[in-house]
C-alpha cells in the first residue's frame, strides 16, 4: 500500500467506465485516507466497495464547495489525510473541486495529484485528430441561443476541440456544430468509453448528425466530441470577422462596424459590408 502522508489532499482520477482502469496507486490511497470527499457520495460508494475499500465519505458538490472548505483546510490542518474524487474520471474536469484544492493550497498544505482515467483524454487520443494543441470546452451551453453563440465564437479556433455532451442534448448540439462549423469538419464522437456499448463515429459532423438521428442507442449515454480546427487562416478570419459585425452592427453604422470588425479579425471589410 502507497504510504499516506498526514495533512494532504489526493486528487484521485477513477474509472470512466471499466473498473480496470483504476490504477493500484489510486486504490491504495482511497483505501489508506481518512476520508473520501465525493461530489455523489452514492456513487463513490458503489465504486469503493466494487473494490473492497471501506472509508467515510463527504460529500462535495458545487452547492456546498463554498461552505465546507474551510472545514475540510481544517481537517487537514489537525493532521488527516483527505482523497478527492468526481462521479467518474479526473476530478476538476467540467466537476466540482477547484476551490478546495485552491483553499488547501493557499493553506500551505500539500495537494498530491493520482493521475489515471479522464473521458477527454480518453476521446483525443483514439481521435486520429490533430492532439498536439488542443481545446477543452467541457459542457457547451444548455440554452440553444447561447450554445450557437458559443459555436460562432469557436468557428474560427484552429485548434483541435474537445467538447462533453449529455444524452438529453447531443441531437441539438450536433445540429448547431453542423450549422456553425459545416458538415465536412472532421470530427469523432465517442460515447460510453471504456463501457460495454463503447462507440466511436465519424468521420466529420454530417456523417456523426446523420448516423446519431438514425439511431436511437447512438443517442444514450455519456459523450465527448473531438472536432479538428479551423485550418483554413482565411475562412477563421471571415468567421471571426463575420461574428464581430453581427455584434457590432446593433450599436453602429454597418459601414463602422464592417471596418472595425475588419480591423479586429483581419477579414475583407468589403466582404463584410457586403454580406449585409
Amino acid at each position: 500500500m502507497s504510504e499516506i502522508t498526514p495533512a494532504t489532499l489526493y486528487v484521485v482520477a477513477t474509472p470512466i467506465g471499466h473498473l480496470g482502469d483504476l490504477a493500484p496507486r489510486a486504490r491504495a490511497v482511497l483505501a489508506g485516507v481518512d476520508a473520501v470527499c465525493a461530489e455523489d457520495t452514492r456513487t463513490s460508494g458503489l465504486l469503493l466497495a466494487q473494490f473492497g475499500i471501506v472509508r467515510p465519505l463527504l460529500a462535495v458538490h458545487e452547492h456546498n464547495e463554498d461552505g465546507i472548505a474551510a472545514r475540510l483546510v481544517e481537517r487537514l490542518r489537525d493532521g488527516a489525510s483527505l482523497a478527492l474524487v468526481a462521479d467518474a474520471g479526473t476530478p476538476l474536469i467540467s466537476d466540482p473541486g477547484y476551490r478546495l484544492v485552491r483553499a488547501v493550497r493557499e493553506a500551505g498544505l500539500a495537494v498530491v495529484p493520482v493521475p489515471g482515467a479522464c473521458a477527454a483524454i480518453a476521446a483525443l487520443s483514439v481521435a486520429g485528430i490533430p492532439s498536439d494543441r488542443f481545446c477543452f470546452e467541457g459542457f457547451l451551453p444548455a440554452k440553444a441561443g447561447a450554445r450557437r453563440e458559443r459555436l460562432a465564437v469557436l468557428a474560427a479556433e484552429p485548434r483541435t476541440l474537445v467538447f462533453y455532451e449529455s444524452a438529453h442534448r447531443i441531437g441539438e448540439s450536433l445540429a448547431d456544430l453542423v450549422a456553425a462549423f459545416g458538415a465536412q469538419r472532421e470530427a469523432t464522437l465517442g460515447r460510453e468509453l471504456t463501457k460495454r456499448f463503447e462507440t466511436l463515429l465519424g468521420p466529420n459532423l454530417g456523417a456523426i448528425a446523420a448516423a446519431v438521428d438514425a439511431d436511437p442507442n447512438q443517442r444514450r449515454g455519456e459523450f465527448v466530441l473531438v472536432v479538428r480546427g479551423n485550418e483554413d487562416r482565411e475562412a477563421a478570419c471571415l468567421a471571426e470577422g463575420r461574428r464581430l459585425y453581427a455584434k457590432l452592427v446593433a450599436h453602429l453604422k454597418p459601414s463602422q462596424a464592417a471596418r472595425l470588425a475588419a480591423e479586429l479579425s483581419g477579414a475583407p471589410r468589403k466582404v463584410l459590408y457586403d454580406g449585409e
